[in-house]
């Protein structure tokens, strides 16, 4: 079988996620990339441009899957499945799902959600409700995005995107969640879910994520979902539930990140990656398990700019019943500059246990022992 990764930078999920799993499925990948520099033996491709990625496969040979883990990719891998025809996503609900501007507007049907686009160069309108959520059309990781109070919080966000849209959003208060789900053509399979703790405003830093059984509102989320198009493969849905009910506050088209696609794999005792994989070759989703262990995902984040002088390295451990992974994302010596967003990481805790207590006191006695130091 022959499968094509689409890809931009390396990450983790690919590297140590994707990759081994296509080889475990017997799979011959080719990663087809814009930076074939920064991966050993990638093609060389404009993988933003569907039409030079679908001459390129021409050029290379028939393929039995083409798949993409990237946020900035989805809709042009899913046009080259579909050029192919193989199995994939529709791309206009990839489309709709990374523009949030799009987004808004295609759910509209099931929630209501104030959301205004500024293109550059558009005035920022009188008399808007704040506060306001600016973000990139685009964005990805939390960057730019910050809880304006009015017109001047807004223009400091187009500053530092300029010559980008942005999409002003209503403030949605209450708890956050996700929601992962792994579909096939007979329907969408929910996975679990997290409750995620942010970092104080008007930043919106994802501080730790936290296993908990879905809510009963996720079944609007599951209906939001379905009005966007998206099903089919994995999807990452982040979702507050406010007041009024339940609101989305992003669709990612793709499996949840920063480790916690490991931890979910983790909990749930399950090859995941292959799951995914074999989604995009042909196959069905099999019944999932459900897990009775509890799991976390805590981030690292640097509370203030500087040079790392103490950075803990990659590591596992057992503490008593809890498994305890390490995934360092930066290096001693690494100077950091404070951006308030997801780039802020120094790396990631990851842990399972039988109980949140005992979870907890793992993770912080790991902490205690292998500092992270920003001088």
């Amino acid at each position: 079988m022959r499968l094509y990764l689409t890809a931009l930078k390396p990450t983790d999920s690919v590297t140590h996620g994707f990759l081994p799993a296509a080889e475990a499925l017997g799979c011959e990948v080719t990663i087809l990339t814009d930076r074939p520099e920064r991966h050993p033996g990638a093609v060389g491709c404009d993988v933003r441009d569907p039409r030079a990625l679908i001459d390129t496969i021409e050029h290379l040979g028939r393929p039995d899957a083409i798949f993409s883990n990237s946020d900035h990719l989805q809709t042009e891998t899913a046009l080259a499945a579909a050029y192919f025809g193989l199995p994939g996503k529709d791309w206009r609900a990839c489309l709709a799902a990374k523009n949030k501007f799009l987004m808004r507007r295609a759910l509209t049907a099931v929630e209501k959600v104030f959301s205004l686009r500024l293109a550059p160069g558009d005035p920022v309108p009188d008399g808007l409700p704040y506060p306001l959520v600016v973000k990139p059309r685009e964005g990805v990781a939390s960057e730019d995005v910050e809880l304006a109070d009015g017109p001047g919080g807004v223009e400091e966000v187009r500053r530092r995107r300029a010559g980008e849209a942005v999409v002003l959003e209503e403030y949605l208060p209450g708890p956050l969640y996700t929601l992962e789900t792994l579909g096939d053509p007979d329907g969408i399979t929910v996975l679990g879910g997290f409750r995620t703790t942010l970092g104080a405003l008007p930043y919106f830093v994802e501080e730790r994520l936290d296993w908990t059984p879905p809510p009963p509102e996720h079944h609007h989320v599951l209906d939001a979902l379905r009005v966007l198009g998206v099903g089919f493969g994995a999807c990452h849905t982040e979702y507050v539930i406010t007041p009024s009910g339940p609101r989305l506050i992003e669709v990612n088209y793709r499996v949840i990140g920063d480790h916690c696609d490991f931890l979910l794999a983790d909990l749930l005792g399950v090859p995941l990656f292959e799951h995914i994989l074999r989604v995009h070759l042909g196959e069905r989703v099999p019944e999932m398990p459900t897990s009775s262990a509890y799991g976390t995902a805590v981030s690292i984040v640097a509370e203030r700019s500087g040079v790392i002088t103490a950075a803990p390295g990659e590591m596992s451990a057992h503490d008593g019943e809890v498994r305890l992974w390490h995934r360092p994302l930066r290096a001693e010596g690494d100077k950091v500059e404070q951006t308030h967003t997801n780039r802020d990481y120094l790396g990631v805790v990851r842990a399972v246990g039988p109980s949140r207590d005992t979870v907890e006191r793992a993770v912080a006695a790991f902490r205690a022992a292998h500092p992270w130091v920003v001088s």
